[in-house]
């Protein structure tokens, strides 16, 4: 599966670099020809609405962008699971379990973009992943007060991700630039399935979950991303705005997997707004929301049934834009989760170069 994924995005996206004169003024000059001012003024609003996440207008024809970047995620959190019942407010018969569980993931990843027309663009991004986890538990009324501690780490290329874009207006008479885009993933990382796994069980032999020899780092399906997203550029602000829907295609994994398994597909949601503080540096402040829908399995025999239906992913983001030539810019971005399920934090680096 994963050589295949990898020959697909291969030959579906070579990029041609082609120098690009560069436009003469500041960023956003008030003299020129109007097709001078208008590119000035979309390459405005890209850096700015680019900070936190891929929401810029397409790249200007015949401009080739190389984006290495990097980026550190950690999330921490505390999980008590209690098997008993109550006699008083004040007493608990029955079993605690008190678990802990860190987990850093390292992200750099490399997108190459190119400018086709002045509405269409393609990108390819290309991830190596490494993720450490670590999990204390003690089991309270198990008779110990010695908590176990379990480790364990993964290393590896992630899912790729070839996109394409299209710019569907010119953002005239007080409309906003209206972006279409489609998305690909494909499974060019370890998934759960390709990894080793064995499965958990209590003290009476039930299961009670999959224990995994590494962390995967892909998801091992693949998957498609249409999107909307727009751009009102409000002199001195930028506003922004997403919205798509992940379908993530069900694959056969064997009937001790479950059969047939379809992962959940995911809704997500983001707006927010940007400013430049002068022609060289900007600041943006974003909010992202993902719904993710729970994975069923063919035969029903997966050790996850009790999971809830849907899982809310939500950060706040803010991140600063610095321009150091006319062809590089280096963008730093902090996003704070704000439900259970997102990342404590998240840091990324990102130094786009234009060519």
């Amino acid at each position: 599966m994963k050589p295949l994924a990898v020959l697909t995005l291969s030959m579906c996206f070579i990029p041609l670099a082609q120098a690009e004169p560069r436009v003469p003024g500041d960023p956003r000059p008030t003299t020129g020809t109007p097709e001078q001012r208008n590119a000035a003024t979309q390459d405005s609003a890209t850096t700015i609405a680019s900070i936190t996440a891929d929401r810029g207008i397409v790249t200007r024809p015949g401009r080739f962008t190389i984006e290495p970047s990097f980026s550190h995620a950690h999330s921490n959190a505390t999980r008590v699971a209690v098997e008993g019942y109550t006699v008083i407010p004040a007493l608990l018969v029955g079993l605690i379990n008190i678990s802990e569980i860190q987990r850093d993931i390292f992200v750099s990843a490399l997108s190459l973009k190119y400018g086709f027309t002045s509405r269409l663009e393609g990108s390819l991004r290309v991830p190596y992943l490494s993720i450490r986890e670590d999990l204390r538990e003690r089991e309270v009324f198990q008779g110990t007060p010695v908590d176990t501690l379990r480790e364990s780490s993964g290393d590896g290329l992630g899912d790729a991700e070839l996109s394409i874009r299209y710019q569907l207006n010119d953002g005239l008479d007080g409309w906003p630039y209206l972006i279409g885009t489609f998305r690909a993933r494909a499974p060019t990382g370890d998934g759960p399935y390709d990894v080793d796994q064995r499965t958990i069980t209590d003290a009476s032999g039930n299961p009670i979950g999959v224990e995994l020899a590494k962390r995967p780092t892909g998801s091992g399906f693949w998957a498609v991303e249409p999107g909307l997203s727009f751009i009102y550029p409000s002199d001195p602000a930028v506003l922004f705005g997403n919205l798509s829907y992940a379908w993530t295609i069900k694959e056969e994994q064997g009937f001790e997997n479950g059969g047939t398994v379809d992962p959940g597909d995911v809704v997500r949601f983001g707006f927010g707004m940007g400013f430049a503080f002068n022609e060289r540096t900007s600041f943006s402040l974003g909010y992202d929301h993902s719904v993710i829908r729970k994975t069923t399995f063919e035969h029903g025999n997966d050790l996850f049934a009790s999971n809830f239906d849907r899982i809310q992913v939500g950060s706040l983001s803010f991140g600063l834009s610095h321009r150091l030539s006319s062809s590089t810019t280096l963008s730093l971005t902090v996003a704070v989760g704000v439900t259970d399920n997102a990342p404590n934090s998240e840091i990324t680096l990102k130094l786009p170069i234009n060519l």
